[in-house]
């Protein structure tokens, strides 16, 4: 599925590709720099930093770009002038980790950007979001209540205890979900910096669709690639974990409560979410939940929630939103 996707967004844009000057970053088995060169690129810098860049050579001289794509084994954050003499026109990167950014090659990508991207230059992807969502986790509540006719509750209490430390990095059912998912964070590639991705703050009021037990907080995210030029219908290719989508490898991020909270249809669900860069390794992320109390944090307008709050400021605002309807028409 991401191989498709970035092959259609790169074919989308070939007329912005054509004999234009490419940057692979992190390009592993080198690809995305073929499906660059396929489209007619003049040169492609495909950048690895691992023993891979050898899978990569063979990969451009199997399919006869030996002589468009030049291989450099190399951290980006090491070329120099005399591995990339020029700026370029584009840089492509797969550089999304778990829930985005946890192992992401992302600072990577911003010092291609800084160093070697032209002021106008395409990035694929171009933006990110990340996306939060409660839900329930059958695999750590109720698929122990009956294993083959055997009770195991107390062994999937073991299993959520051990959770609790580490998020899940797994597949969840989109019945699973228990509302609509919010933004937790939408990241421009033309205009991040390192110092924005430090820390990463997100406060969540959630309101239950349906009866439920919420059990975990969900995370995946989406990536847009450039608009096409074309028709003015053309849409950009997205590339999405979401749980309604294809699978991919990177699946959904599960982070697990240690017991599960019955929900009615309009129940309120209240937590503040932190990611915050490891001091140790700072390609790796660690997240920070705090469960909040419903009464005591301030809701959005229009709350659908069932607290009475909330029911009186929804009823004020429709009748306000009436009245201007009402003026308006005389």
């Amino acid at each position: 599925m991401r191989n498709n996707a970035y092959r259609k967004a790169i074919i989308d844009n070939q007329e912005d590709l054509k004999g234009k000057i490419v940057l692979d970053v992190g390009a592993g088995t080198g690809i995305l720099s073929v499906y660059c060169a396929q489209v007619g690129a003049k040169k492609v810098y495909a950048v690895e930093a691992s023993e891979t860049y050898n899978i990569a050579l063979e990969t451009a001289k199997e399919n006869g770009f030996q002589n468009v794509i030049e291989v450099i084994h190399k951290r980006v954050e090491d070329l120099t002038s005399a591995d990339i003499p020029e700026k370029v026109d584009a840089i492509v990167s797969e550089w999304m980790g778990f829930y985005l950014l946890h192992e992401a090659m992302l600072d990577s990508v911003i010092v291609a950007r800084d160093r070697f991207l032209k002021e106008d230059g395409l990035i694929f992807p171009e933006s990110a979001a990340i996306y939060s969502s409660p839900c329930s986790i059958p695999s750590m509540f109720s698929d122990w209540d009956d294993v083959s006719g055997v009770k195991m509750q107390s062994f999937g209490k073991l299993l959520r205890s051990e959770a609790c430390k580490k998020p899940l990095t797994e597949l969840i059912d989109p019945e699973n979900l228990l509302c609509e998912p919010e933004v937790v964070s939408w990241i421009d590639l033309r205009e991040v910096t390192q110092e924005d991705l430090n820390e990463i703050t997100f406060r969540h009021v959630a309101v239950s669709t349906k009866v439920a037990a919420y059990e975990g907080i969900c995370l995946w995210f989406s990536c847009t690639f450039p608009f096409p030029r074309g028709p003015v219908n053309a849409e950009p290719t997205i590339l999405s974990t979401a749980p309604e989508e294809p699978s991919t490898h990177w699946k959904q991020t599960l982070i697990v409560l240690p017991d599960s909270i019955g929900m009615e249809e309009g129940s309120p669900m209240c937590y503040d979410l932190v990611m915050k860069r490891s001091q140790e390794n700072n390609r790796r992320y660690q997240l920070e939940v705090t469960m909040l109390d419903a009464e005591e944090v301030e809701h959005p307008e229009f709350c659908s929630c069932f607290m009475t709050k909330c029911i009186l400021v929804k009823a004020v605002l429709e009748k306000y939103e009436q009245g201007d309807g009402d003026v308006a028409a005389e």
